[in-house]
């Protein structure tokens, strides 16, 4: 045997042994049998869950509801979802917990398990079509070890809400017990229904620190030229008939008739698959749009309650008993579109629409929107491109539509405008940025003054 040939094939196989082992070190786990693909991110799963929730909502309080207590829904499943991928990506701060998720887990199975369970908590009634739709999504995603420890870590995200949300005044016996008076709410025609969820105003907040942290100072006094110009500019604008408005006037107010909460979810949806944003930022921009809408209306309802001003109708039918020599009365005076059945101040649609607002540009750290919001009254989309104009266009939809004057939309702007800032400040932020984290400027958004 040449026992040197033979020398030379033991050390060219250990060579080649050597050369194989660094090659697999060097490759990493994908190169072995045993290599596993990375956890299921797809964030169009939270998009799906979102119009899962938005059916499951309005099958369950009723498609015409106004849009108070829906906004408070989307920010619970929105604040799970957020906690149940960002607690495995760890890309940003999760919302009031501590608990991490194992990196290996799937944020995916991890955000339709959140959104899953919590819907399924605060709506039983609709079990059957979640379940199937949670099959449908857990279908979707592999199985194995990572589907596994994302389904277990969605159930203590949204368990965690569930626990945080306990006693939080949901449904609590609050009633509106003011007497009728000049400048105090009734019942409006046609249906003269009471004050509805009047509870809203005493709910927990999900970021400020009470309802009533952002109340502004009262509507105008009935004596005042502030008041004389809003009840005069929404009885020749807001009226159903012999109105001065102009057809695109008349379109915008009829545009944001329909319920806000609604048309908000579908511009997210569509910002962020247009835009191409993964799991986590789809999460972030959900959850902080909800969670700053849900206090907003949690702070315009802390100011119907505690201000219970009458609403346009009322005021102008019975002008005639608010001591103000500006003011006429017109007892057949109607609206273009029916009175919700709450009070005047702060207007609910442009106190979220300024905390929507202010929070998107907030995250995108930008005025510029880029945003689609369809509207099922009218049928058709607008494009925003600035924050600034569709605040304007909010409030003056409300005060053409005749049923809100124009200082309650114009405040509740501001009010939402505030939130949005406090919002960004302390929640949702960035756990490893790259400088120190700085807090959205306190940049108005909310225009002032009539419209042309």
């Amino acid at each position: 045997m040449d026992t040197s040939r033979s020398g030379r094939r033991a050390a060219i196989g250990a060579v080649t042994a050597l050369l194989l082992l660094v090659l697999t070190a060097v490759a990493g786990p994908t190169a072995t049998a045993d290599s596993h693909p990375p956890p299921a991110a797809d964030p169009a799963a939270i998009r799906d869950w979102n119009v899962i929730a938005t059916d499951t909502i309005s099958a369950n309080l009723g498609p015409t509801r106004p849009s108070g207590q829906v906004v408070i829904w989307h920010g619970f499943v929105s604040a799970a979802v957020y906690n149940a991928v960002v607690g495995i990506q760890r890309t940003y701060a999760p919302y009031k917990w501590r608990a991490r998720g194992p990196s290996t887990a799937s944020p995916e199975a991890a955000a339709v398990t959140a959104a899953h369970r919590v819907l399924l908590t605060y709506f039983p009634a609709s079990q059957a079509s979640l379940d199937a739709a949670y099959a449908a999504s857990l279908a979707k995603i592999p199985d194995g070890r990572a589907k596994r420890q994302g389904v277990a870590f969605g159930e203590r995200a949204a368990d965690h809400l569930i626990e945080l949300r306990e006693d939080d005044g949901r449904f609590a016996p609050v009633e509106f017990t003011a007497a009728p008076a000049p400048g105090v709410w009734r019942p409006t025609p046609p249906a003269h229904l009471p004050f509805i969820d009047p509870w809203l105003g005493k709910l927990r907040p999900l970021l400020l620190t009470s309802p009533s942290q952002f109340r502004p100072g009262g509507p105008p006094a009935l004596s005042s030229a502030r008041y004389a110009q809003d009840v005069n500019e929404v009885k020749t604008m807001g009226a159903k008939t012999g109105s001065s408005r102009t057809a695109q006037q008349t379109e915008t107010a009829l545009f944001f008739g329909g319920n806000l909460a609604v048309q908000l979810q579908s511009a997210f949806r569509d910002h962020t698959a247009r835009h191409h944003l993964d799991i986590a930022d789809t999460a972030r921009i959900f959850a902080a749009a909800n969670a700053s809408a849900t206090d907003a209306v949690v702070t315009a309802w802390d100011a119907k309650l505690h201000y219970g001003f009458w609403r346009p109708i009322t005021a102008i039918q019975l002008a005639d008993t608010d001591g103000n020599p500006a003011t006429d009365a017109d007892p057949q005076w109607q609206p273009l579109l029916v009175t919700p059945p709450h009070p005047d101040y702060l207007s609910g649609h442009t106190t979220v629409a300024g905390a929507v607002m202010r929070t998107l540009t907030g995250i995108l750290g930008t005025t510029h929107l880029d945003l689609n919001v369809p509207s099922e009254i009218t049928g058709t989309t607008r494009h925003y491109e600035e924050a600034a104009q569709f605040n304007e266009d909010m409030i003056n939809a409300r005060v053409w539509a005749g049923i809100h004057f124009r200082t309650a939309d114009v405040v509740g702007c501001r009010a939402g405008n505030r939130i949005g800032v406090w919002a960004l400040t302390h929640y949702f932020q960035l756990l490893r940025p790259a400088g120190p984290h700085a807090v959205p400027p306190a940049q108005q958004m909310c225009p002032q003054g009539s419209a042309s």
